[in-house]
């Protein structure tokens, strides 16, 4: 589910609509969370299906750790990519603002994350990065492990709107984290390898 303080909007004929935020959201708030609604299809089930149902869940899911078709129920399948997202995910399955994010501006995702099946030319934002490739994750999930710990902590100091969707044992786990008795697990157990699938 995504955030309530949040609406879709039209941005412009290059990109389409995007989620933005109606107020100010802190850096440290969860913005998204999996919740009991989403729906979750394997690979065989995708394979299954006919062309148009796959066409929508190409363009509308990201894939997870076991190389699951996540389609988001909300408006969250809105969320576009930047290569310097505002929002990143967690292992835990939510997302967190990095940084605050004012009112009317988008919440993004880098795609990097996402395990995408092949690489596309995103909008160039004047970054180094051009392109988002499905191993993104393994390059760039230390910087942004390091961005999600400057911030981690003001998750239990945030007011989060989503809080209730969050397993008691993974809120549990985020407050061992904050007061430094567990290590927060890296982005990177996020990460799909078909290679290694059965």
């Amino acid at each position: 589910m995504i955030h309530p303080h949040t609406e879709l909007k039209f941005i412009n004929n290059e990109i389409g609509y995007g989620v933005v935020a109606t107020k100010l959201i802190p850096a440290g708030t969860i913005t998204w969370v999996l919740d009991r609604l989403d729906r979750e299809f394997s690979p065989l089930e995708f394979q299954s299906m006919d062309p148009i149902y796959q066409n929508i869940l190409d363009f509308y899911t990201f894939r997870n750790n076991k190389g699951n078709f996540v389609l988001c129920w909300d408006n969250g399948r809105y969320v576009n990519h930047s290569f310097n997202s505002n929002c990143l995910t967690t292992a835990y399955d939510f997302e967190i603002a990095i940084r605050d994010i004012q009112p009317g501006e988008q919440l993004t995702d880098d795609y990097g994350y996402l395990n995408i099946p092949m690489p596309f030319r995103a909008v160039d934002e004047g970054f180094r990065r051009k392109i988002v490739y499905p191993n993104d994750l393994l390059k760039y999930y230390k910087v942004w492990d390091n961005k999600i710990k400057k911030v981690f902590d003001r998750i239990v100091k945030e007011d989060q709107a989503l809080k209730q969707l969050l397993t008691e044992e993974t809120w549990q786990t985020i407050e061992r984290i904050v007061r430094g008795e567990e290590e927060m697990a890296s982005i990177l157990s996020n990460y799909y390898d078909e290679k290694t699938m059965v």
